[in-house]
């Protein structure tokens, strides 16, 4: 099975309170699950690479063996591609945790940039996470 997932990270006041964000669909488009999640206190860079663990998680919970995510973040899309060099040591324990957890999963994955007025959903759920008050 086939999911992609929208991610998305929020901190108020980086760092300060964060959030993170995940919504995953099946392959004809349907939401199959929401999730959003309190981080505590923490960046918004932490945030970004800790929904791109919790939606590879999320898709292995329900049996997906290709997963593409879409992500707004710019710098975390490059750096999983290698595009980017990783000079904070917290992302970079976070970068080993990702490509670990691939390592030993079955997932064939791909990590692509969309726009933010493609992520809404995402955006949405990681400032609800972070405990921000979003408008409907």
């Amino acid at each position: 099975m086939k999911l992609t997932a929208n991610i998305d990270g929020a901190s108020f006041g980086n760092p300060g309170a964060s959030g993170l964000g995940v919504v995953l669909k099946d392959g004809g488009g349907k939401v199959v699950v929401e999730h959003f999640e309190h981080l505590g206190n923490g960046t918004n860079n932490r945030a970004e690479y800790m929904a791109l663990l919790r939606s590879i998680e999320l898709a292995e919970k329900l049996g997906c063996d290709e997963l593409e995510v879409r992500s707004d973040s710019q710098l975390v899309v490059s750096q999983i591609n290698g595009v980017y060099k990783i000079k904070s040591g917290d992302i970079k324990a976070l970068v080993q945790k990702v490509r670990e957890k691939l390592a030993t999963s079955h997932l064939k994955f791909t990590i692509v940039h969309v726009r933010r007025e493609f992520n809404k959903e995402a955006d949405k759920l990681a400032k609800k996470g972070a405990g921000l008050v979003v408008k409907e």
